[in-house]
């Protein structure tokens, strides 16, 4: 009987695995594919992060070259972007083997059913466990009229996978996925024209990023078709509600993503998802049986892959008998465009909507020295804090490296600085990160910069 049984391999299965064989705890995880890593691995954050630089190295010697005196006459070889891709990706699922290997996690390959709550059923052979947690990730939503084939039709499975670059393609859904999408095939030459149900891209941004990335991807030659619904489809021509059709060499579908639980038996052990498929747990990730837990994107929350980590090492913590906490409000999201966009904290508008006095600042990168060197001078660091006692709320930045660049604000709401405290703090200069520090003196007292 193992200790410790995590179905899936994913972001958080496989660290929740790792983490649990360190703390002595006997562990097995069971992955249903051949490769380990799940969604994120092998068709999602990594290879969609490949494909996204890969592009952008050929953007910029295409557009910036010359301009920083490198004369070159760039052209694409697709067959190689995707193979450098796919080589990233098996060196990461050859490096998780290792992991499992060096922690002593006994790695089980086949589909996990419960017979009962300490049984699971793989490969016909009935395995014991005092603990299960459960982490068996999601999968694309697709519109009822609209099925993936993954040639024509795609999810972002079938975005990373296509054999050549298409002339047009149509994104239903101009969410993180289907704009970061989006952006590796409008960089490689695509006509990419995004038709989006709601007013705004990227609707889980504060505004003011959402509207400020959606006009530096108009620049770049992207169109949006905001406040507008698929209604039917024949192939890859679209019918809106308003009566307009769309037509496209491909159409690809991000509309979100869904819990996946298929196959997992839940009705023999009486776990039952919510209306949304989501399984219902309480503050320490336990479902309806205190000894089955359930983790990341199968559980309600943003469907996220360092969020699903995170809750991975707890549970572990939490089954060895120790006491950790995650703070949601310090979950950063990140959207890898040119440039990025990142956040972490409240909005101005759910500070506002939960009555908070608020104050806000923006310092924008044209006024930072780094980005003047580097010719990236796009985008602003955005925030918000509480007005009367200064503490940081929420920091919003659309910027080169954003990305990297959430981690100080991410510490900075973790340790609940204000944003004197932020701002007093010694940044090298020149560096991005200063736009941080300029913001934080707009908040407390006055930016020296501009």
């Amino acid at each position: 009987m193992f200790d410790v049984i995590v179905i899936g391999s994913g972001p958080g299965g496989y660290v929740a695995a790792i983490r649990a064989a360190q703390l002595g705890l006997k562990t097995a995880c069971v992955e249903k594919e051949k490769v380990l890593g799940g969604t994120c691995l092998n068709v999602g954050c990594i290879p969609s992060k490949c494909l996204l630089h890969s592009s952008e190295v050929y953007f910029s010697l295409l557009h910036e070259g010359k301009t920083h005196g490198v004369d070159a006459d760039p052209k694409i070889n697709f067959p190689q972007m995707m193979k450098r891709k796919q080589s990233v990706v098996a060196g990461f699922n050859q490096g998780i083997q290792g992991l499992f290997k060096k922690n002593g996690v006994t790695s089980i390959t086949g589909t996990a059913t419960f017979k009962d709550p300490h049984t699971i059923i793989v490969n016909n052979e009935e395995i014991e466990g005092k603990n299960f947690i459960l982490a068996t990730g999601s999968e694309p939503t697709p519109l009822p009229f609209l099925p993936f084939d993954e040639k024509k039709i795609l999810s972002s499975t079938g975005a990373l996978a296509l054999k050549d670059i298409p002339k047009k393609m149509i994104v239903v859904g101009a969410g993180i996925i289907g704009v970061e999408l989006g952006s590796v095939y409008s960089r490689l030459g695509t006509q990419v024209h995004f038709v989006e149900f709601l007013d705004r891209i990227c609707p889980t941004l504060d505004v003011s990023l959402s509207q400020g990335l959606q006009k530096l991807l108009t620049a770049q030659g992207m169109t949006f078709q905001l406040s507008s619904k698929v209604t039917a489809a024949s192939g890859t021509t679209l019918t809106l509600e308003s009566g307009e059709s769309l037509t496209g060499d491909v159409v690809l579908v991000a509309i979100g993503r869904r819990p996946y639980t298929q196959n997992l038996g839940l009705d023999k052990v009486g776990i039952a998802p919510n209306e949304r498929g989501f399984i219902p747990i309480n503050k320490n990730f336990q479902t309806s049986h205190p000894h089955i837990y359930a983790i990341g994107d199968i559980v309600d929350g943003p469907m996220l892959a360092h969020k699903a980590s995170d809750e991975g090492y707890v549970v572990s913590e939490l089954i060895a008998g120790n006491t950790p906490t995650i703070d949601y409000l310090c979950i950063p999201s990140v959207v890898y465009t040119y440039p990025e966009a990142a956040a972490v904290g409240l909005t101005e508008a759910e500070a506002k909507a939960m009555g908070l006095p608020i104050k806000t600042a923006q310092f924008p990168m044209l006024a930072n020295s780094r980005a003047s060197c580097t010719g990236d001078t796009q985008g602003f660091v955005k925030m918000v804090a509480h007005k009367e006692t200064d503490r940081l709320l929420g920091v919003h930045i659309l910027a080169p490296h954003a990305g990297e660049l959430i981690a100080e604000a991410t510490l900075a709401l973790q340790a609940k600085l204000t944003a004197a405290e932020l701002a007093h703090t010694c940044h090298a200069h020149p560096t991005l990160s200063e736009a941080l520090k300029e913001c934080g003196l707009a908040l407390s007292d006055k930016p020296i910069h501009i």
